[in-house]
């Protein structure tokens, strides 16, 4: 069993990220100057990686570290259990997802991140209407959100305003427009949706093993949303 929690956050991170790059753990191991054995120690959470360590395996991999915190999972759970207890439709008018949708109109996009999840039947908390856009249509979407009279959203002050819109610009790609608040993640291609319905409705989304391997604030959310089902539908005792 893993030693401790971050021991198997980071084995699921550097496994997922290995099998995304299409390595294995013999070639992952010589890209970033480590033997196979570490590798194959971290994977199975034996134990918590050095930082050096696991800063050469994400470099293999063109990645770097960064650090973040959450909530406990006592206060996940409760955002969770809320979640499941509210109909999905009023979840989603919460979001404005109909007034976006409708009005990003032919905008190349696909709904991703927990708004995907929602549609796929995972009640994962969600605050924002969540889209991935390709790059090259990044001059399309600043036009949409100066249609939307968009403000986005600036970590230095804690609220909505005061920097660029362009999502060229420095900053988390987060505004606040007239018809809700949207989250994009920009992209060089989208990757294969899928189409999902609901009620009358149909909407292009992201996968949720796409979603899994490319937003890791959503995968948090569907492990731990699994881990709770697995839980409730343990025998008793």
């Amino acid at each position: 069993m893993p030693e401790t929690r971050l021991a198997a956050l980071l084995s699921d991170v550097i496994r997922r990220q290995r099998q995304l790059h299409e390595l294995n753990q013999r070639r992952l191991a010589e890209l970033a100057g480590v033997s196979q054995a570490t590798v194959a120690r971290i994977e199975r959470g034996d134990r918590s990686p050095s930082l050096p360590a696991l800063e050469r395996l994400l470099a293999a991999m063109d990645l770097q570290l960064t650090i973040g915190v959450e909530e406990l999972d006592a206060h996940l759970d409760a955002r969770l259990t809320e979640q499941a207890a509210r109909p999905l439709a009023e979840v989603l008018d919460g979001l404005g997802l109909d007034r976006i949708v409708d009005r990003l109109g032919d905008l190349p996009y696909l709904l991703t991140g927990s708004t995907a999840a929602l549609l796929q039947g995972a009640p994962l908390p969600t605050d924002a209407v969540e889209i991935a856009v390709r790059w090259r249509d990044s001059a399309r979407l600043t036009e949409w959100l100066n249609a939307a009279y968009a403000q986005r959203w600036n970590a230095r002050w804690g609220e909505y305003g005061g920097v660029h819109i362009e999502p060229e610009e420095p900053g988390e790609h987060r505004w606040l427009t007239r018809h809700g608040e949207l989250r994009a993640q920009m992209c060089d291609e989208l990757p294969a949706g899928i189409k999902v319905r609901h009620g009358d409705r149909s909407y292009r989304v992201v996968p949720l093993v796409q979603v899994e391997a490319t937003d890791p604030r959503a995968a948090d959310l569907l492990r731990r949303h699994r881990q709770r089902q697995q839980a409730a539908e343990a025998p008793a005792g």
